[in-house]
């Protein structure tokens, strides 16, 4: 008796309905290869784009499993690392010992240092000095980590986050000082606090929107703008700081000290004047501020569609151009609140020599993914890591160019996903080398 899909024997190929082959075909397409080709057959190079395209497809679940599985390799190959250094080392007794090896260095007390020593004694003390260390790390860095995120979105990289900080910084800590003799106690400090955060905003938004038109009007590459602006600022900075503005009380190159009301308060840290709960609250809030900006709003739609398509925005009468000025004048805004936060919370003052924020603010809003809010749990990340490696400095004997070995390996592992990914969504890769993948561009990530 005849199959109703086949022949007497019941062969599906003889179907009339489908040609011999089309099953083999059709296992391939599920393989990822095109239809006529095996799926075993595939070049290297056409399973490295599926690998991408599947990461670019990844729910966000998987990819907080994915960042997970980075950490743990991280650590991993940390931990390995740690024993070998510990191996070559001499010292008078081992620290670890591992089948009957000992080594100098124990790689379990270092991790537990590196990450739960930014807590300090979390459970007897939650407001304890270390915390308050990570609390002041974490709160400027998720203000860069959102300024760069922002001209991510609008398809612009701002590597010039440090000069809009630095820039930000000294014209907060100039205007709060000019204006701490007019006023004095709580209402200076419900003045002169959102006076210098206003200020750094200002200055590190005109700072960031002259390379935005640079490029919007010139074509310059924003890349080479941001580096040379860079130097500028923090050339002039120091001309000011060891110059006209200079702390005469002090031989270092500095500005005056601010009086402790124009600072943010700080009530809940006993003894220390660097950090304050109330300035990370105000992160979080811009935080979620910016992201509800870029997604529920006509700018941020202009700045995302900018960023996917400049043509079809224009197309679609976007004005591309004075959107990348915007977004760079926001994203320099926003690096420029930075650098007020940590003279009003950290230093108390300007001075030359400020860490990296802008930079590590890059890696940041890499690690989220270019999300605004996601930028909170990475800045806590890399806050975490610098208070935590304070602790192992102090805690232990593992030198410190080890511990920064260790630090980079975790940055590394975690932001390589996200970063990959990004490529992904924004570049066509295969039709660049060749290939018959789809155009694919967005803006670094779906969620704001």
């Amino acid at each position: 008796m005849t199959d109703a899909g086949g022949d007497a024997d019941g062969d599906p190929d003889s179907d009339t309905g489908a040609a011999p082959g089309d099953a083999a075909d059709d296992a391939a397409v599920r393989d990822g290869a095109a239809p006529g080709e095996s799926g075993g057959s595939r070049s290297p190079r056409d399973r490295a784009f599926d690998a991408l395209d599947r990461l670019v497809a990844a729910s966000a679940t998987e990819r907080l499993l994915i960042s997970g599985s980075a950490l743990l390799l991280s650590v991993a190959i940390g931990f390995v690392l740690i024993l070998v250094a510990g191996r070559m080392t001499s010292c008078e007794s081992a620290a670890y010992s591992l089948l009957g090896i000992g080594f100098c260095y124990d790689p379990i007390v270092v991790y537990d240092s590196l990450f739960l020593g930014a807590f300090g004694d979390f459970l007897a003390n939650p407001l304890n000095g270390q915390f308050a260390t990570t609390v002041s790390e974490t709160t400027v860095l998720v203000f860069t980590g959102i300024a760069v995120a922002v001209a991510f979105k609008a398809g612009v990289f701002n590597i010039g986050g440090q000069g809009q900080l630095v820039f930000g910084a000294l014209a907060s800590a100039l205007a709060v000082y000019a204006l701490s003799g007019a006023v004095s106690g709580v209402v200076g400090t419900l003045v002169l606090v959102p006076v210098g955060l206003a200020v750094g905003a200002f200055v590190g938004g005109i700072w960031g929107a002259i390379p935005g038109a640079l490029k919007a009007y010139a074509d310059a590459n924003e890349v080479i703008t941001t580096i040379m602006l860079n130097f500028v600022a923090t050339s002039f900075a120091l001309y000011l700081a060891s110059g006209p503005f200079k702390d005469p009380e002090s031989f270092a190159n500095q500005t005056r000290t601010l009086p402790e009301f124009t600072l943010f308060p700080q009530p809940l840290f006993p003894g220390r004047t660097d950090a304050s709960l109330l300035a990370l609250a105000l992160a979080i809030v811009v935080a979620v501020a910016v992201a509800y900006l870029l997604r529920g709003t006509s700018f941020g739609y202009d700045v995302r569609t900018s960023g996917i398509q400049p043509e079809a925005a224009e197309y679609g009468g976007v004005d591309a151009a004075r959107t990348v000025v915007a977004s760079m004048a926001l994203s320099g805004a926003l690096a420029g609140i930075g650098g007020a936060v940590y003279v009003l919370t950290i230093a108390g003052n300007f001075q030359t020599g400020i860490p990296d924020y802008g930079f590590d603010g890059i890696t940041v809003s890499i690690l989220a993914g270019n999300s605004p809010v996601g930028a909170i749990a990475a800045a806590l990340l890399f806050g975490v890591l610098k208070s935590g490696s304070i602790v192992v400095d102090v805690g232990t004997d593992v030198p410190p160019e080890l511990v920064g070995v260790l630090r980079g390996l975790i940055v590394l592992f975690v932001a390589m996903p996200e970063f990959f990914r990004m490529i992904g969504q924004r570049v066509d890769v295969r039709d660049r080398f060749g290939g018959s993948r789809d155009a694919v561009a967005t803006d670094g990530g779906e969620e704001a």
